[in-house]
């Protein structure tokens, strides 16, 4: 029979070189560097090389890279190393840097309270972001503490909208009372009625 190779597994050389892959990681050209961040998994080291390399990498593809390898360590360690690009003005780092703790929901949850107390309202509206991704009822339960005393409307609205698609009949009452802390604003009048709509609308047809 001819040899069937395996898909899947871990296809790292066993002889790879930590040295050199945190060396090109840092100092190597693109393909090198990006060689090496995936590498980086498989080495001693490695969150804190990647964190390092995060921190100066400007290749899109090589960051994407160190994000994945993050992602797939999944420790809070590299939680830890994306948790600071939130505050950064790329939005394009931001973004990267939220996709990956949406992807790692069980590392990031003790960093959730944290997160959603921040004094930066935009990390408290990505934040609410990263709570979608979680179970329904943990979802509920975190987003409505947070609308019972968030002061900013921008930060209630992001709360709302993942709470129109998570939130359970739970975060109705919480909903009405957001809606008279802030009576004079109608956008969020609006979103709070539309996700009043969905929940109700949500409960009903799993009564049918």
């Amino acid at each position: 029979m001819p040899l069937i190779r395996k898909s899947g597994g871990d296809t790292r050389k066993p002889d790879a070189d930590p040295v050199s892959v945190l060396t090109a990681l840092v100092n190597g050209n693109p393909d090198e560097r990006w060689a090496a961040a995936r590498a980086a998994v498989h080495v001693t080291g490695g969150v804190d090389a990647l964190e390092t390399a995060l921190a100066s990498e400007v290749d899109p593809r090589v960051r994407e890279a160190i994000f994945t390898s993050l992602i797939r360590i999944g420790s809070a360690q590299s939680v830890n190393a994306i948790i600071p690009l939130l505050k950064l003005d790329d939005a394009s780092i931001r973004t990267g840097a939220l996709d990956a703790l949406r992807a790692m929901p069980a590392a990031v949850r003790e960093r959730l309270p944290e997160l959603l107390n921040d004094r930066d309202s935009d990390v408290r509206i990505l934040s609410c972001e990263i709570v979608r991704g979680l179970p329904g009822e943990e979802a509920t339960s975190i987003l409505c503490t947070l609308l019972a005393h968030e002061p900013e409307a921008n930060v209630c609205a992001a709360a709302i909208e993942v709470l129109s698609e998570v939130g359970g009949a739970d975060a109705i009452p919480d909903l009405d009372r957001c809606a008279a802390r802030f009576p004079g604003i109608s956008f969020l009048s609006f979103a709070i009625k539309i996700a009043r709509d969905r929940i109700l609308t949500q409960l009903t047809d799993k009564h049918v």
